[in-house]
This record gives C-alpha cells, sequence and structure tokens, in this order.
C-alpha cells in the first residue's frame, strides 16, 4: 500500500446564489479549477498530463442540469487536455468531492495509478426546474415543477415521511434533541463570519484562490463583515414560526463555485513537481437515521481517527463544513475539542456552500493550515444530507 498525500489545493471564490458566478456554468468553473490545477504543477503539462495523471474524479450533487453528462470528463476536455485521461463524477450530495478525494486515495493507494485530481462543483444558481415524464403523452391532470437547487424532491412515497423533512426542519429536531440554543448559534454563526474576513485580510486564501475568468469576484461573496451576534438575533427564523431557531444567517448560503486537489503517492510528486503539504492518513465513513443527518460527522471522525491509529486528543486542527450552526455545535460538543482549532479561517456559513465543491475545499484548507500553523494532524469532515458523514485525516508532511 503506498502513502497518498495531498500537493496542492485550489478553488474559485465562492459566489452567492443569484450572484457574481450565476452566469457562469458548472462545466467552466470546473474547467477553471483544473486548468489552474494543472498550471500550478511545475512537472505538468498538456502534452504530458496523459502519461501522468491517472484519473480526475469530480462530485456534484445535482447533476441534472449543465453538469451533466460526467462533468469532470467534460471540465477535463474543456481545459483542452489529453482525452485519453479518464474521469468520472461521483455524487454523495454535500460530501461529494470529500468522496472523490477519497476514491483517488484509494486507487493511488493500490498502486493503481501514481497521480489523481480530485475536485468538486456546484452551481446552485444555475439548477433547473424539473418536469417529471408522465407515463403517457398526454395526460389529463396539471403537472408540477420541481426545484433541484437544494434538498428533496420528486419524493417515493414509500419513504417514511418522518426521513423527508426540509434540511431546515431536521436541523431543528437535531438541535432539540441535543439542546442547541438559538444564541448558540447565533454566536457561532457571527464568528465564522468573524474568522472568515480575518483570514482573507491576513491572506490565508491567496494561494487557495483561483479567479474565474471574465467575473469580477476576488473573494467569497458570502462573508459579512461586521455581523455580530445582537444582529443575526433579529433574523426571522424559516423553517418554524413558532419555535425555531434556523435563520438564514445561521446557517449555510447557497452558493456557486468548484475546488481541487492534486493527490498523489511519493513518485506522483515528483512527477507533478510539487512537495506534499500532508499524508491521507485515515478516512471514515458513516450513517444515521436521515433527519439526524448533521449529525453524522460524529461517527464517521471516528471511523477515520481509527483508521489513522489517534484520538481527538491528537488532532490541532479541524476543518468542519457548517451546513449549519446547530449541527457543527452539536458535532463540537461531541468530540470535546478546543473550539478554536475548529474552522481557524472561518466555515461555510461565512464562506459557502456549494454543495459538490465543498469536500475538497474542505480538504484543502485543512491542509493548508496545517502547512502554515505546523500542526501534525487535522481533520476535515462533511454532513450529508439523507443521514450520511465523511471524514478524513490529515497528518503534516513537514
Amino acid at each position: 500500500m503506498q502513502d497518498v498525500f495531498v500537493y496542492d489545493g485550489v478553488r474559485t471564490p465562492f459566489g452567492k446564489v443569484g450572484g457574481a458566478l450565476a452566469g457562469t456554468r458548472p462545466d467552466d468553473l470546473a474547467e477553471t479549477v483544473i486548468s489552474a490545477a494543472v498550471e500550478r504543477a511545475p512537472g505538468l503539462s498538456p502534452e504530458n498530463a496523459a502519461e501522468t495523471v491517472g484519473e480526475v474524479i469530480f462530485g456534484n450533487a445535482n447533476g441534472a442540469g449543465e453538469e451533466n453528462r460526467n462533468v469532470a470528463r467534460m471540465a477535463w476536455l474543456l481545459a483542452g487536455l489529453p482525452v485519453s485521461v479518464p474521469a468520472t463524477t461521483v455524487n454523495r450530495l454535500c460530501g461529494s468531492s470529500l468522496d472523490a478525494a477519497i476514491g483517488g486515495t484509494r486507487q493511488i493507494s493500490l498502486g493503481e495509478t501514481d497521480v489523481v485530481l480530485a475536485g468538486g462543483v456546484e452551481s446552485m444558481s444555475r439548477a433547473p426546474w424539473i418536469l417529471p415524464k408522465t407515463e403517457r403523452p398526454f395526460p389529463m391532470q396539471n403537472l408540477q415543477l420541481a426545484n433541484s437547487t437544494l434538498g428533496w424532491r420528486l419524493i417515493n412515497d414509500r419513504m417514511p415521511a418522518e426521513w423527508t423533512v426540509s434540511l431546515g426542519e431536521a436541523t431543528e429536531q437535531l438541535r432539540e434533541k441535543h439542546g442547541i440554543t438559538r444564541e448558540r448559534q447565533d454566536e457561532f454563526a457571527a464568528v465564522s463570519h468573524e474568522k472568515a474576513a480575518a483570514a482573507w485580510e491576513k491572506g490565508h486564501y491567496d494561494d487557495l484562490i483561483v479567479p474565474v475568468p471574465e467575473v469580477e469576484l476576488s473573494r467569497d461573496e458570502t462573508i459579512r463583515e461586521g455581523v455580530t451576534t445582537e444582529k443575526l438575533a433579529g433574523l426571522k427564523t424559516v423553517f418554524r414560526k413558532q419555535d425555531g431557531t434556523v435563520t438564514a444567517g445561521n446557517a449555510s448560503p447557497m452558493n456557486d463555485g468548484a475546488s481541487a486537489v492534486w493527490l498523489g503517492s511519493e513518485v506522483g510528486g515528483q512527477k507533478l513537481g510539487l512537495t506534499p503539504q500532508a499524508r491521507i492518513a485515515g478516512w471514515g465513513a458513516a450513517a444515521n437515521e436521515p433527519q439526524y443527518f448533521g449529525y453524522a460527522p460524529v461517527e464517521a471522525s471516528a471511523k477515520a481517527l481509527k483508521h489513522a491509529g489517534i484520538t481527538w486528543q491528537d488532532v490541532e486542527a479541524v476543518e468542519l463544513n457548517e451546513a449549519f450552526a446547530a449541527q457543527s455545535l452539536a458535532c463540537l460538543d461531541a468530540w470535546d475539542i478546543d473550539p478554536a482549532i475548529l474552522n481557524a479561517w472561518g466555515g461555510a456559513i461565512a464562506i459557502g456552500h456549494p454543495l459538490g465543491a465543498s469536500g475538497t475545499r474542505v480538504l484543502a484548507t485543512l491542509a493548508r493550515r496545517m502547512e502554515v500553523s505546523g500542526a501534525r494532524w487535522g481533520v476535515a469532515t462533511l454532513c450529508i444530507g439523507v443521514g450520511q458523514g465523511l471524514s478524513v485525516v490529515l497528518e503534516n508532511a513537514a
């Protein structure tokens, strides 16, 4: 079994739904990070990519619009790269691109290849409305369009109703179960914006970001400086009017964006001309009741830590995708770690959560944080709709 390393990570700035990136197709967003990743690898060129890159694996949670027909393959071809490099697209909803990275890690560790480009993309602005096909050509009843942007759609009648509640209602149930107050959620969200704004100001994201051609967007569009707990407390709840706590301010926004990471063996790094940032030491997947999807990172992380042969006491850096403040706090409480090591450069509540791109966003951010801070062990993790979680453990390669 070969060791597998993260060598480099790159992403677009994340745009808000209907914002600066709304006019850019998802396959073009994916092509942007692929082209940037190739350009940032000194040993790689369009001419030798076929001999160097064994596989391209991208995650995408929708797949119903312009990203159909295997967006990983489409984006690689749009980048003008060799047609002989295979590519595949995977869907594990919010965890799709982290799943892509885990799949690439398996290929490299087994010796099938030395280099994989893993990533993900999502345009929640351009996700289409869906009109289901009918059993006969000219039905007499009215037909209803389904919005494919987020959450359940075209639900099978056999699926239990308690599993198919909205993501927001599911989060309300989770916070009730774990006693998470509105005040803690708003405070957590305000800190996410504060950390993200500070990280941009300090230049932590400068080397992680590549601009999207012909778009004027230099940083994540949903970060709000000066957001306070008091301001967030004034927002109305969205999913429950009477006893609700989840608002637009303490949940991740809807976004557009793409991200990618170079994964490789030691030999692969030599081919890329890159120095390893971190070794992938373990990973884990977990599943629970769909309505408690936000808590699944707890078990997924336990599996990943066991795989890596360490415990939470060894971990110095954590990147948890902040789908909602309530679920993030439930996980944080379960781990009993110092909150200061969680999302030190801000999280998805501020940065954004373009579903298919978030997995390699948190992985690349974790690797760079560990490189800067010198932390030895780190965990990247996400909750996933329909009751799943994914986690990856990194060890600093320095």
